[in-house]
Formats: C-alpha cells, sequence, structure tokens
C-alpha cells in the first residue's frame, strides 16, 4: 500500500472542511513526522487528532540522519520552514510515497528530488473516486475553500472543481 506523508497545510484545508475521517478512509497508509503533529497541529481538539491516530496515521519519530538531512535541506532552501523540511525528508525516506502539501516552495524541492507530490484537491478527488464523503460534502468543501482567504488555491481551478463535481449530483 502506498503512503501519503503530509505536511500540515493540507490536514488544516480538509479539517476546515470537515473531511479528515474521508481523507483517513482513503486506501493508503498516512504519515507525518511527530514533530509536525505535536507542534504544528496546534489549534487541533484531541479529537480531531485521535481521528488521525485511530485512522492509523503514524506519527514517525525521525532518526538522527533524517534530522540531518532536513537540516541540510533547511540551509539549501532557507524559503523552507523546518517543518516542511522534516516532512520532507520523511518522505525522502519512503520511496514511492506521496508528499501530501499546499506548499508550493517545498512542492518544488520534492518534485526536483523526484518525490511525487499532490495537494488537497488531489486528496478530494480521491475522496470522491473512494466514495467517502458525498459530492454534496466536497463541493461544500470547493465552497468554503472559495470563500477562505487562507486557503490559497487558484479560483479558477476551485470553479473548475465545483463545475466537474456538480456534474455528479
Amino acid at each position: 500500500m502506498r503512503i501519503i506523508v503530509s505536511d500540515t497545510s493540507c490536514l488544516i484545508d480538509l479539517r476546515k472542511a470537515s473531511l479528515l475521517e474521508a481523507f483517513m478512509k482513503l486506501p493508503y497508509e498516512k504519515a507525518i513526522p511527530d514533530t509536525l503533529f505535536e507542534e504544528e497541529l496546534l489549534n487541533f481538539s484531541c479529537d480531531e487528532k485521535n481521528i488521525f491516530l485511530e485512522g492509523g496515521m503514524s506519527v514517525i519519530e525521525l532518526p538522527g540522519e533524517s534530522v540531518l538531512r532536513a537540516q541540510h535541506i533547511k540551509s539549501y532552501c532557507p524559503a523552507l520552514t523546518i517543518h516542511d523540511c522534516f516532512a520532507f525528508s520523511l518522505a525522502e525516506q519512503s520511496p514511492g510515497c506521496i508528499l501530501l502539501t499546499g506548499d508550493d516552495k517545498l512542492r518544488s524541492v520534492a518534485t526536483s528530488h523526484k518525490i511525487e507530490v499532490h495537494g488537497v484537491l488531489w486528496a478530494l478527488d480521491e475522496i470522491k473516486d473512494h466514495r467517502t464523503a458525498t459530492i454534496s460534502a466536497l463541493i461544500a468543501a470547493l465552497e468554503l475553500f472559495e470563500e477562505d482567504k487562507t486557503v490559497r488555491l487558484p479560483a479558477r481551478t476551485l470553479r473548475a472543481f465545483l463545475k466537474r463535481y456538480s456534474t455528479y449530483l
């Protein structure tokens, strides 16, 4: 089974859209570095974090060499946060994984290292394809993303997704 290594940006967006449980039902293993889980998901309730844990998400403590690799990537690309670098390092040590991120800089670094990268809209398509949420719930999520200024998705792309999803109703 393929592994999704996640940074926190897409998880935050999925939380906003009430799609954490639908995401966790996807047929992938899911993993996140422990520092991201503990330090970046501060606004997540215990119940929301339990959705991840009970859904089988692995919270991984990075070994020393992976921490050093993250620090090296941080020095090479100072625009990334150290937490982005931890997610990259975990993805790099997980051959064939998918890195789930909404961060363009992290996406660029990962792609340049031949790591498959997707964002929250890919996750919505996976949720649709695996029927872990209703089309109505996905349309509501897209509408929420369209209105939420903290969700940085192109308006044109969101409208295209809304139009496409509306055809399934």
